[in-house]
């Protein structure tokens, strides 16, 4: 039998959205819902052949890629995935391949949770459920600006939604160019106007080494004292400290967060005590169309492999197709 292991199906969803009985039966597919980590995690994946991994939900580190052996394919959503450790997957004879990457979810969190950071629903939810009616004023979008931090495939999909909602667009990243901006009908500023002139700010950039951190104590301190920013990129962009403080001293007026230093935040996370933040479980690509798309994607890359045929191969230079 040739084991085929997938991680971290949170949502029990891989079994329900995929048949992977019809790789057949010389294939045997083990399915794991909890998170295991370090030794536990080799111990789970004993004998495994292929891997599926869920983007960045389980850490696939050289310690658990030297500890298996028997691993010849690793498969991620996504063309990217910063847990896996390409430079020891490549030294381990390791293939990794990766599946298109979806769009509307992430937008639609993004949006989420600016519009529930904006209109205050988590707090007025619970002032409902609590018996107290209107004890605050949400905030209107409309003549209002949106930075984007970043002004990609992802930055891009936020213009035409601000549009709607007649606010003014900014952008900046340290490789934007005017060209991109006047495509999009996006103002192109400096970075300390962006900070100084949003009432919104969205981040929509690659955590890399030149981005970790992008924004910390300094950049916070720039922004409005009534702004809000919204991050579903990556956590690790945003001095996630920095950020405890500026949300706990009032210093910017809110924000709205899909992603984490630590993913699942940790109980009792200075972050889950603040009634300034809007804090979702990182849900950009984790709809069931996303994930239905993914999976099946997924599976597509591991039957050609057992075909001796890999496909959409990932490596240190970027993917190749």
């Amino acid at each position: 039998m040739r084991r085929l292991v997938i991680l971290d199906d949170y949502q029990h969803a891989a079994r329900r959205l995929v048949d992977w009985e019809l790789l057949g039966p010389e294939v045997e597919t083990i399915v794991l819902h909890e998170r295991y980590e370090g030794s536990a995690l080799i111990d789970a994946l004993v004998g495994c052949e292929i891997l599926f991994v869920m983007r960045e939900r389980s850490l696939i580190t050289r310690e658990i890629l030297t500890a298996l052996p028997e691993l010849k394919m690793i498969v991620t959503n996504g063309m990217a995935n910063a847990a896996i450790d390409l430079v020891a997957a490549a030294e381990c004879n390791i293939l990794v391949s990766g599946t298109p990457s979806g769009l509307h979810s992430t937008t639609e969190i993004a949006w989420a949770l600016l519009l529930g950071a904006a209109k205050g629903v988590p707090r007025a939810d619970a002032s409902v459920r609590a018996g107290t009616w209107q004890n605050a004023l949400p905030c209107d979008l409309a003549g209002r600006t949106l930075g984007l931090w970043g002004l990609g495939r992802l930055g891009a999909a936020m213009v035409p939604i601000a549009r709607a909602f007649s606010m003014q667009v900014l952008a900046w990243s340290q490789n934007l160019t005017i060209e991109r901006t006047d495509a999009l009908g996006v103002d192109l500023v400096t970075k300390a106007e962006l900070l100084a002139e949003s009432d919104f700010i969205s981040v929509h950039l690659r955590l890399s080494e030149r981005t970790r951190g992008l924004i910390g104590r300094e950049e916070l301190a720039r922004m409005q004292p009534h702004a809000i920013i919204v991050n579903s990129s990556r956590g690790p962009i945003i001095d996630e400290a920095a950020l405890v403080v500026a949300l706990r001293e009032g210093l910017i007026g809110g924000a709205g967060l899909d992603v984490f230093d630590e993913e699942p935040l940790p109980v009792g996370h200075p972050l889950t005590t603040l009634d300034n933040v809007v804090l979702t479980p990182h849900l950009g690509y984790a709809s069931e169309a996303n994930l239905r798309a993914y999976l099946s994607e997924g599976f597509m890359n591991v039957a050609a492999y057992l075909a001796g045929a890999p496909q959409r191969l990932i490596r240190l230079d970027g993917p190749i197709h």
